[in-house]
Formats: structure tokens, sequence, C-alpha cells
């Protein structure tokens, strides 16, 4: 039997692992294989070792999101539990196999019971008497509620015999993970596979009565009906983490997105939200097909029970089937020929054999996974099905309200869940107690420098916020000329609402400082229906005609859902002419107040080659230290959706070029599909410090322009993949040094955002307005890793819901920075994120990174009919072939755009 990832977390007290009086065995490793953790779970591989905490900022008190777990007496035996005669099996199948065998067929055997994980691992404080220490048993399932195989339900068949291998492993002595909490003992497999148990135990109960993924389960308690045929519930996410000198678990609250049970036919209609009428399933009356493969694909997978012939099968039991696939017709169009000859449609078949004439034989038909077609209306969806596909773009909305909660009421909702996760009523783990209560400091904001021409030249940030009243850009843009494109319908975007937009942006560039040069610039409005490309270049040709100079900014008001406009806009902009462009909704700057324009000329500023602020050289002397020129790099890749196939993964490389680490420049390539390490990264960082290069010798005329210091943000890779960072990203970075005849010191810094980490304030009056812990809260203490150099920094104030801190985690540091020289320089660069006046979650060029990749599309040209929606695909004969067209179609940005800020 496949296997699935360990459990999560429990509380103050000792959840543990009990040896005796029927408690448990353990049991569980995840899905990467023995010992190798899942991307949730806290267990760092590699790091620089701690030396010393930070002591920089107020110290405070804080709760978080965690609860202390006892450590188990004796010894843990691992076993590989696989299933020899089978493909791969849901890992709830898995789950009831092994409960029937431990509960249900040999509990002389299994008591105390194991721990399993549902895919590959089962832990116990038991050696099992088996001969060899491996032994092999048949099980049957007659639970109406698993998923049974194809052909099953037949009559005259008998119950479907799963034959489960158990077979010892390892032995695991905790001991080893006592020492390795207290320091004296390395990060090795055995730990792993010591805390990935752990994980097991407390996953274990909730996963055998609760819908559950890799990390959270799901209770129908608390749930919001969005339509569509989905249900939101309130989940619970659970992670056993090792942290100084104790292992702590990690709850949080989680959301599941869930098919709607009841009558598959309501569902589809739901779907489709046109009414009530059955008849709009009909292929004969008129049903697109484009639309019955959007529905095949919404619920393929969806195990449904079938009402035809119960009084047929009175004492069997049912079994839910899984429908596989739409039909292409209705039930009164599809045929298929008798054992004893002669054909019939579905719809008789029903009729004559189980005396139950359809009431609406014209529409679709589910093929289960037996190949047997069943009209939808005589299917009724099970209850807790997990819909493991994207959430469907229209109820993101509905979803982010679900799951959004202020601090207190998500802290009082994880207590809640202490309930529902059942630690004392369970046989696995013990009682919690409460969440932890953690020290942490408040760093001191960076001072923020603007324009010398300002009334208030500098500004310390007051809880991650700050405005531009009575301030000018450090070192504002000129517009020489420029033209607004509008693709607004006239009748919505009238002459007027032109003309106080471009009064609205002019006001607002001369309060800011930006030079406007052209005062009355030239208007069109575009039907978006011709060709993008050919309208701005119109307008620009226009623009050289009547003014003698071509733009250097093109604005383009657009309508609502008006996505393949803007990216035709950007690849004109980026990739082919190299002119910025800036575009607006029509609906905003439609009246919009002087805020939206000011907002505006932030990115309008950095897009033309201007600096908006820069941070003081006094709050953050690593950084603006004349005799120690310092790069900082942020790194990103992004994957195509998880059903996606044929489509290619998106790199990005981000660094600074001038001193004051806040004139940014970009590199994106294209690579493999859902390979994370970065393929051309030695070509991408010897660009950055080429251009580092130039511009401080060229620019900025500075006498030593070569960097000496290579600060190296990485965003987006697991801990498992720590180790790859360090093998495959560092040494391309040393060969791009080594290539430019430069020795910097390098520092690698991975930050994250995947986690359930979360911090509560102790006190109202060290909250935030939002209810939140204060930007600048920091943690290296008491919930970090034993050994290595990580900490938690929220660094941005609270808007809506709670926050979310970065975790870092220092990798390499050749330039011996001290935990609080590394605390202050993240929190400094996440304020000079040039689209806002807030403080941002992660450091400026790891943010700007993310947005390159998310604008990797915008780099094909929009003429080459590519198709890289999220929900596109292809089968896995051509996916190769396709993800070259990709590769080949991917055009590089264009020159002028290679010294300006055009992602902002």
């Amino acid at each position: 039997m496949a296997g699935r990832g360990g459990p999560r977390g429990r509380g103050r007290g000792a959840p543990a692992l009990r040896g005796r009086g029927g408690g448990p065995s353990i049991g569980s490793v995840p899905s990467s294989g023995p010992g190798i953790p899942n991307q949730g779970d806290h267990i760092a591989t590699v790091g620089v070792k701690r030396s010393a905490f930070g002591s920089s900022g107020r110290a405070i008190e804080v709760f978080t999101n965690h609860y202390e777990v006892s450590i188990p007496q004796g010894m843990i035996y691992h076993y590989d539990a696989i299933s020899p005669s089978e493909h791969t099996l849901p890992a709830r199948l898995n789950m009831e196999l092994i409960v029937k065998l431990q509960e249900r067929d040999h509990p002389e055997i299994f008591t105390p019971r194991g721990v399993y994980d549902g895919r590959k691992n089962m832990f116990s404080v038991k050696r099992f008497p088996f001969e060899n220490d491996t032994r092999t048993f048949d099980v049957t399932l007659s639970d109406p509620n698993v998923q049974d195989s194809p052909g099953r339900a037949a009559v005259g068949r008998g119950p479907k015999i799963y034959k489960i291998k158990l077979t010892k492993v390892a032995e695991i002595n905790p001991e080893v993970l006592s020492r390795f909490l207290e320091g004296s003992q390395s990060h090795d497999n055995t730990v792993l596979t010591a805390i990935t148990a752990l994980n097991v135990v407390v996953r274990m109960e909730p996963t055998k009565n609760y819908p559950f993924n890799v990390r959270s389960f799901f209770t129908p308690r608390e749930q919001k009906d969005i339509g569509g045929g989905l249900v939101l519930w309130r989940g619970y996410f659970q992670s056993v983490r090792p942290a100084i000198g104790k292992m702590l678990i990690n709850i949080d609250i989680s959301t599941g997105t869930m098919y709607k049970e009841g009558p598959l036919l309501n569902i589809c209609l739901e779907f489709f939200n046109r009414g009530n009428d059955p008849n709009i399933l009909a292929p004969a009356r008129g049903l697109p097909e484009r639309e019955r493969l959007r529905l095949q694909r919404f619920i393929s997978g969806v195990r449904v029970m079938t009402n035809a012939a119960n009084q047929g099968q009175q004492g069997r039991t049912r079994t839910p089937r899984v429908v596989k696939k739409l039909s292409s017709a209705g039930a009164n169009s599809l045929s298929f020929t008798m054992r004893e000859g002669g054909t019939m449609t579905v719809a008789q078949y029903f009729a004559r054999t189980y005396n139950r004439p359809l009431q609406h034989p014209a529409i679709l038909c589910v093929e289960v996974g037996n190949g047997a077609l069943i009209p939808i209306e005589l299917c009724t969806v099970v209850p807790g099905q997990i819909m493991r596909k994207q959430v469907p773009p229209e109820k993101t909305k509905d979803v982010l309200e679900f799951a959004t909660k202020k601090p207190a009421d998500r802290l009082a909702s994880i207590r809640n869940g202490l309930g529902v996760l059942s630690y004392g009523q369970s046989e696995y783990v013990r009682d919690t107690g409460g969440p932890l209560s953690v020290n942490a400091r408040v760093l001191n904001p960076p001072t923020l420098k603007y324009g010398q021409n300002s009334k208030q030249p500098t500004i310390v940030p007051r809880d991650g916020a700050w405005n531009m009243i009575d301030k000018k850009f450090f070192q504002p843009a000129t517009i020489k000329a420029w033209v607004v494109v509008v693709y607004e319908r006239q009748n919505r975007f009238r002459d007027e609402n032109a003309k106080d937009m471009i009064a609205g942006l002019l006001e607002a560039c001369a309060a800011v400082g930006i030079v406007v040069q052209d005062k009355q610039p030239l208007v069109f409005w575009e039907n978006a229906q011709g060709t993008i490309a050919d309208h701005l270049r119109k307008a620009g040709l226009a623009c050289n005609q009547k003014k003698g100079v071509f733009p250097n900014l093109i604005v383009a008001v657009l309508p609502e859902q008006a996505t393949d406009i803007y990216t035709a806009i950007k690849h004109f902009g980026d990739v082919s002419t190299g002119v910025a462009t800036q575009c607006l909704k029509s609906q905003k700057c439609t009246r919009a107040k002087q805020q939206y324009y000011a907002n505006v000329c932030l990115k309008i500023n950095v897009k033309l080659g201007g600096i908006n602020t820069i941070p003081d050289a006094r709050s953050v002397s690593i950084l603006t230290d004349p005799h120690n020129p310092t790069i900082v790099m942020g790194a990103d890749v992004i994957h195509p959706a998880a059903h996606s196939e044929g489509r290619p993964s998106f790199t990005s490389l981000v660094a600074n070029v001038d001193s004051d680490t806040a004139k940014y420049i970009a590199d994106c390539r294209v690579q493999t599909s859902r390979q994370e390490m970065i393929d051309d990264l030695e070509d991408m960082a010897t660009h950055m410090i080429d251009m580092y290069i130039n511009y401080r010798r060229n620019v900025e005329k500075k006498p030593n322009p070569q960097p000496k210091r290579i600060i190296f943000y990485r965003d987006g890779v697991s801990e498992g993949q720590f180790r790859q960072v360090l093998e495959h990203e560092l040494p391309q970075i040393k060969k791009a040094c080594a290539k430019m005849k430069v020795d910097p010191k390098i520092t690698v810094i991975v930050v994250g955002k995947r986690h359930h980490v979360r911090f509560f304030p102790k006190r109202p009056d060290e909250a935030d307005r939002s209810g939140n812990c204060r930007a600048g809260t920091v943690i290296d203490r008491d919930i970090v890793h034993p050994l290595e150099m990580d900490f938690y920094l929220q660094s941005h104030g609270g808007l809506l819901g709670t926050s979310r801190p970065a975790h870092y985690n220092v990798l390499y540091d050749d330039n011996r920075l001290t935990a609080d020289g590394i605390q202050q320089l993240s929190f400094a660069l996440c304020h000079v994120y040039a689209r806002s006046t807030r403080s941002v979650s992660i450091p400026a060029p790891v943010y700007y990174a993310d947005i390159v990749c998310s604008r990797a599309k915008n780099h094909y040209d929009p003429g080459a009919n590519l198709d890289l929606t999220e929900t596109g695909t292809a089968d896995d004969a051509h996916a190769s072939e396709q993800l070259e067209v990709f590769k080949n179609n991917f055009k590089p940005l264009h020159r002028n755009m290679q010294f300006l800020m055009y992602f902002s």
C-alpha cells in the first residue's frame, strides 16, 4: 500500500506514544520515503549552526499556536506496509484496511495497536511476533464508506481480498531524539524517523474518523455553502516539530473544499448555475461539448452511491462507485449489446431491469470505474469528499472570507479544535495544555529617506506603514511624452472621464516630484477585438508625428475581466518595443481620489528608472557599508497547476544594481516542468553582477564597483530541498563570480511562508490596530530549530485576518553575519518594496522575484495561440513535445527594460 505524509501536533503535557495498558504503537513516515519530512514539517536538514541569539529590539512575550509533546519511552519499531498485488491505492482506503486488520481480524497480534500513515509506513512500540519479522495478511472490506475496486459490486462475485505485507525495517531508540533536542546529536535519519513516528501518532485518530489530506483533516461542524456544487469545511492542521530542548505540535485551522453531498443531478445543475432544468445536461438539447468536458473535469473522481438496484441487492453491502467520466450522449441515446443478444439503450435497461423509468432520459450518464454507465439522476454523492482540484477562480473570494479570522478568533478556533482533535479521548496521545507562550522582540524599523526637496525628507514607519504626505521621491523620473489608450467602451469611460484621469495623474506626479514635460497626452479609444500591438504602435507613431518624440510611457485604461488585453500590452511594452506601460482599471480611475493616483505614481516612477525611497545608511549598515558593496538577490520558481501537463516552470532572479539596495533589475527564464532547482542560475547571476558593476561604475561613479558581499534570498524551496540549494545553486553563484573575476563573500537565506506558525499578542497594548503582533516581531528561540540558525519575522502590519510571519533559514554564511544583523537586514529590505508605502511580508527582492515569475506569460507573443491557462493540459504522449514549444517561444526582455523595474 502506498504511503502518505505523517501527522501533526498536540499540546503541553505530552502526547507521546504509550507502550502499555492497551495504548498504541506508533505509525508513519512521509510520502517521500522513510525518514523524509513533508514540505510543511519543520525539519531542516542542513544549515548554518546557531552560535548566538538576537538581542536587539524591545522584548515581549506572545502566544504561538504550539503545544508541548513528551517523547516516548522504549523502542519504536518501524514497519514497511505494502500491498504487493495492488497498484497504488487511495490513502483513505489504505487506512481502512489497516484498521480492519488490527481491530477486526487480528487484535491478538496488534495489541497495543500500531499507527499508520495511510501509505507505506507503520510504527509500533511492540515488536510484532512475525517469523523473520515479516508476514502477509488477507483483508476484506465490508464497510459501505470504503471505495472498492472496479467490479466488486457485480452480482455473483465475492468480496475483494487485499493482501497486506508488513516487514520490520528499523528499530528506533527515542533517546537519540532527546539528545538531538539538547544539541548533542546530529540530525540523522534516525532522528527524522522518530519525528515522523510522532507525527503519525497524532494524526492516526483524526484520520480514522474524518476526511483528510496529507497534513489536515476536516469536519462538518463549521461549514459554508459557496454554490457551484461545493461546500467549505473547517479543518485542522497538525505537525510535530523539533524545537530547542523540546518537541512541539503546531496546530492551526485550515479550509477544505468539499463536494456537496446529495443528488449528483443537483450538483451538476449548481455547477452550471443556469437554473433547475435538468435538460441543460442533455447533449440532444444543446449542451456544448466544451461544457460537457468542463463538467467532466469537475466531477471525475467523485464517489457516488446508486439507488436503482437497491431492492435487488438487499442484504448486500452497497459500495460507492468512482466517477471516471461522462457519457457523450444521453441515456436514451446510448445503446449496448446484451449478453443474450440484441441491443437496448441505457434508459430502456433501467426501466426493464429495475422497473425504474428515468425521469430525465435525455441527460448524461456517468461512467464508473468498472465501465458501467449509470444515469446521473440515479447517483448520490457520498458526504465528506475533498475536492482536490483547483478552486474555481470565481470561488476564491468565498474561500478567503471563510479562511480569514482575526487573531483572537483564530486562537479561539484553534483552542476549540482541541476538542475535535480529541487528544484526551484518543488512545494514541494524552491530553494537551494551553498554547505556548514564547519570548519575542520587536525590531526598530529603518529610517526611510525621500528627496531633498521634501518637507519631510525622512520618515520612521509605524506599525509597518507610512504615507507620502510632504514627501517627494528620492530620485524622481521624467515623463517626456505619453499617450493614453482606452479599451473601455466610450459610453462607460467618456471624454470627461479621460480628462479627469489625466488631471489627477498630473497632480499626483507633481506632488511626488515626477517631471511631466507633456501636459496634454494624446488619447485614443480602441476596440479590444483588434490587435493590441497595432493599437499601441499607432498611438506611438501619432505621438511622434505630432510632438516629434515617441512616448516613454503608455497608459492603458482597461475594462473588467481584461486579462488578455493586459498580457498583450505588457508583451508589447516589456518584450517587443521596450516602452513603459501602466494599466488602469476604468472603474477605479473614474472619479478616483488623489490617493489612488499617488499609488499609481509609485509604480510609474520606478518603471521609468526613478527611485522612490532608500533606507537610511545608519539603519542598516550591512547594506550600505561603502567598504563592502553588497548585492542582494532574490530568486523564485513557479510551477504549473497540479493537473497541467506539458506546461513549463518559470524561474526568476532579481538583484539591486545601486548602492542603496532600492533599484532592482530582473531576469526570467523557462525550464523543465516542476523542477525546483534553477538550471540557468549561473548565467542569470553573471548578468546581475555585470549590471551591478556597470551601474556603480558608470552611473554612481564609484571607485570600487565590484561587489564584496552577495546576500542570496531563495523563495519557494521546502526544507527537504535545502541541501539541493547548497549543492546545485550555490556553486552556480560561485561560478558566476569567478566568470566576472570577483570574489564576494556569500550568504544564502531561504525565506518561506508555506507554514502554519502564527503569533498572537498576549496583551492588547502589544497589538496593532488589526489585533496582530506589531510589524518587526521576531522570534529566534523557543520554537526554532534545536541546532541551526533560523528565525520567524513578522515584518508587515496586519490588515485582514491573522498575519503569517516569514520563516528564514540561514543555509550558508561566508559573511559571518550576526543574528541581529541578518534579522535587521531582512526587516529593512521589507521596507523598500516600491509599489506601496507599507512594509511587506518578505524582503523586496524575493517579493519581486515572485512577481517576475507570475508575469512570465507576458514573454509569449499573444498571437502565437499558446494555451497558458492553468486548466490547459496535454496528454502524456505530447507533453514533452509541448514543453519544447513553450521553451522555444519564450522571448527575452527588451534591452531597454534591462535596467528598469518593469515588473513593478
